[in-house]
């Protein structure tokens, strides 16, 4: 019912990972509100992953007790134990929070990762285009996902489809080619006087992220995995590392600076610095050769989209997150479905071959057989005007059961209105047209089945437009240009 709140997430989950770290120094967080550490040594000094989970419970769940005032004010916590860190942190979803203490657990066997992600839905791959077409295709289970040839989806959905591909076959972990961190690859920044808000800090953490970024990139390199540390006018030093699927670009680095200044800045006094930040460093804790990266026609990194990228950056920082939507392709048949506005990232992807045992707490596509020929209209308009298509002789063109018109359409009407006569009605005459193209969609679905038949038309005038009939109404859905 609410938007998301960062900001407010992020404030408040300082305090969980404050007191996690009592567990292991080497936490790494994804979210505000989600995290996760390796077990190897914890595991050791904890006696088994057992006891390991009732401490790590113990301790959220009293950091949340603390911080809401009373048990009752929060859900308790959900835990994961699995070979990597997709598998643990779906783990720490299907975990029941309500139960031992306010901390529900799902421990997968080591091996057991495959069995374990068998039953759950694609969805899970966060993946929204991709999972719509394996969706469409019948693939609901990641088990159903991961009995294809890997070869076989490396060739239909790229590199989107093989990262896919080996999450959903348990193949998770470290990078598949770690670098030695080079010495100089660290970024910073001073402020004088020392910063107090959140907003002014986090202004400069935009560049410094844009800096960072061009620093691994002169490298060949990428960040999968960063600290973020501040220094302050008392001489305290602060650091959380940060990580996020596949590797950071500038603007998620951006986003988890300014969540981590949320909980410094703004956290419960018990986490907050007695003074005001001097200084903010970047650090490449991990990092892998940036593969992800379109080279352009002669050689280097394509100047236009890395200007794009750029200026979509930094409008995102004055705007704020989410605020700048680019199109990103879905699929489809029809013109309205095969583009989307998704909020802008700028993030290369990578992959990972090697488990770890890791506690969590919680515009070319493929062929679509049927769509229309290009090029795409111009312009898919929302809210499609009503039209009639008639023949020479004035009658409606329709078209029959195996997709073939009545007639040549010869004129193209407006609707009529209450005060405008037949005579003057805005009529349009069709110099050149081609299909009709049928569709046929869920025909297995009764209350989704769609059934539409689509023209192309050039009328006197020179306008191109897009006209389909469904329920015997015709309408204007695309112009072209």
């Amino acid at each position: 019912m609410l938007e998301r709140d960062d900001s407010r997430e992020a404030r408040r989950f300082e305090t969980v990972a404050a007191a996690l770290e009592d567990v292991t120094p080497w936490l790494e967080a994804w979210r505000p509100g989600s995290c996760a550490f390796g077990v190897r040594g914890p595991v050791r000094l904890s006696g088994g992953e057992a006891n390991l989970v009732r401490r790590t419970t113990r301790l959220v769940v009293a950091a949340l007790d603390d911080l809401m005032g009373s048990p009752a004010g929060h859900p308790g916590c959900g835990i994961g134990i699995a070979d990597g860190r997709f598998a643990a942190g779906l783990a720490a979803r299907a975990a029941d929070a309500s139960v031992v203490d306010g901390g529900g657990a799902v421990v997968v066997p080591p091996g057991g990762v495959p069995a374990f992600l068998a039953p759950l839905p694609v969805a899970v791959l966060g993946r929204p285009a991709l999972v719509d077409v394996l969706t469409r295709l019948g693939l609901d289970t990641l088990g159903a996902f991961m009995t294809l040839p890997a070869a076989d989806v490396v060739a239909r959905f790229g590199a989107e489809g093989r990262d896919a591909h080996r999450l959903a076959s348990g193949i998770d972990g470290r990078p598949p080619d770690p670098r030695p961190v080079p010495p100089d690859l660290a970024v910073s920044v001073a402020f004088d006087p020392p910063v107090e808000r959140v907003d002014r800090a986090a202004f400069a953490a935009r560049s410094l992220a844009e800096a960072f970024h061009g620093r691994l990139s002169d490298r060949g390199l990428a960040c999968t995995l960063v600290m973020v540390e501040a220094e302050t006018e008392h001489g305290e030093r602060l650091a959380r590392r940060w990580r996020d699927e596949g590797v950071l670009g500038p603007g998620a680095v951006a986003d988890r600076v300014r969540w981590q200044l949320e909980g410094w800045l703004h956290g419960p006094p018990a986490t907050r610095p007695t003074s005001g930040i001097t200084r903010l460093v970047l650090v490449p804790d991990e990092v892998v050769p940036a593969t992800g990266r379109q080279q352009g026609l002669w050689g280097g990194v394509s100047a236009a989209d890395e200007r794009a990228a750029r200026a979509c950056t930094r409008v995102e920082g004055l705007m704020g997150p989410g605020s700048v939507r680019v199109p990103e392709w879905r699929g489809g048949r029809d013109p309205g479905e095969c583009l989307a506005l998704v909020p802008f990232v700028r993030r290369e992807g990578d992959g990972s071959d090697h488990p770890s045992r890791v506690v969590a707490v919680e515009a070319d596509g493929p062929p679509w057989p049927g769509t229309l020929p290009g090029p795409l209209p111009a312009a898919v308009h929302v809210d499609p005007a009503t039209v009639e298509v008639r023949d020479a002789a004035g009658r409606m063109v329709a078209v029959d059961g195996r997709g073939a018109l009545s007639a040549p359409p010869h004129l193209l009407l407006s609707p009529p209105t209450p005060n405008e006569s037949a005579v003057t009605r805005a009529r349009d005459l069709v110099v050149a047209w081609a299909g009709p193209w049928p569709l046929d969609e869920r025909w297995w679905d009764p209350e989704r089945r769609r059934r539409s038949a689509r023209l192309q038309m050039v009328t006197a005038d020179g306008t191109a437009r897009l006209v389909v009939l469904e329920g015997g109404v015709w309408r204007v859905a695309a112009t072209y240009d």
